[in-house]
């Protein structure tokens, strides 16, 4: 197995064993993935990786300001600041700030970067609810991954189109996950082609989460079901995730190596990950009706 096999397998297993952790567990010592540093790199067009090495944050950019998708841990303002700046970037030009899913993970240097860049958060509703108690109202984790409380200053829903200097993203609930995950498209067109691009918040299912069985939360199983079915619609090129390792992005990306807008085009692998999901999906509720 070559070097860059191996630790996508490695880095496949222990991202697992993320989403299988309890959140106790995961918020008092946080997976090194979740800390350690990443160089920041190009992923097709106006979108950037400058998170850490699986927690992802994204950099979209425009000539009117950038949004930024996620924010990882609270430490984690410092490298996403050096990680921007490094790309020639400047910070304070974050005009909106967007969330895939209210937990902690993903959330927790949301409240200290818009404080300092005076962006806007723009968040579907049910995850606004979250956001602005720090994670409390969760209806799984209900407080046991809290983060500072940010106010949210507009509610986005299914088809609302985020508008930035030239930018045109498009807003899809894909709830399940949390509540009111969220995942974002838009367009690319490089070297003569057009790519459909997604920030995509994949169907993950954490450990202890009630299905059919005394829910988590009304209605989770159709959720999960109604994100599945409407990301497999979407027609997908170039995809990314919340965390690195969902998206493969080890195995095909490796530090410094050239750019091309072909790096990360997976439409088959897109599908694949939605299908694994799915079937784990089914899997849950069979063993929830057996018990």
């Amino acid at each position: 197995m070559n070097a860059s096999l191996r630790f996508a397998a490695l880095f496949f297993v222990a991202h697992c064993s993320v989403i299988f952790s309890t959140a106790a567990a995961a918020q008092s010592e946080p997976p090194a993935g979740w800390v350690t540093p990443h160089p920041p790199f190009k992923i097709i067009g106006p979108l950037y990786g400058v998170g850490m090495l699986d927690l992802s944050v994204f950099l979209i950019t425009s000539e009117e300001g950038h949004i930024l998708i996620n924010t990882g841990l609270v430490d984690s303002t410092q490298h996403i600041k050096d990680n921007i700046e490094a790309l020639g970037f400047d910070f304070q030009d974050i005009k909106i700030l967007l969330t895939m899913q209210a937990h902690w993970d993903h959330t927790a240097a949301m409240a200290e970067i818009k404080a300092l860049t005076g962006a806007e958060v723009w968040a579907t509703p049910k995850d606004a609810r979250i956001l602005e108690d720090g994670g409390f109202s969760d209806p799984h984790f209900g407080g046991r991954q809290s983060f500072e409380p940010v106010t949210v200053d507009r509610r986005i829903t299914q088809g609302d189109i985020i508008t930035l200097g030239d930018l045109r993203i498009e807003v899809h609930e894909h709830p399940g996950h949390t509540e009111g995950s969220s995942s974002y498209t838009f367009s690319v067109r490089e070297q003569g082609r057009d790519y459909v691009v997604g920030v995509i918040n994949m169907g993950t299912i954490n450990s202890g989460k009630r299905l059919v069985v005394e829910p988590t939360y009304e209605n989770v199983a159709s959720d999960f079901a109604s994100t599945y079915n409407a990301q497999k619609k979407l027609p997908i090129d170039i995809w990314v995730s919340a965390h690195n390792g969902q998206y493969d992005m080890h195995s095909k990306y490796q530090t410094g190596q050239a750019y091309s807008p072909e790096t990360f085009y997976d439409p088959a692998g897109y599908v694949r990950a939605i299908e694994r999901l799915e079937t784990a999906y089914l899997e849950v509720i069979s063993d929830e009706l057996d018990d």
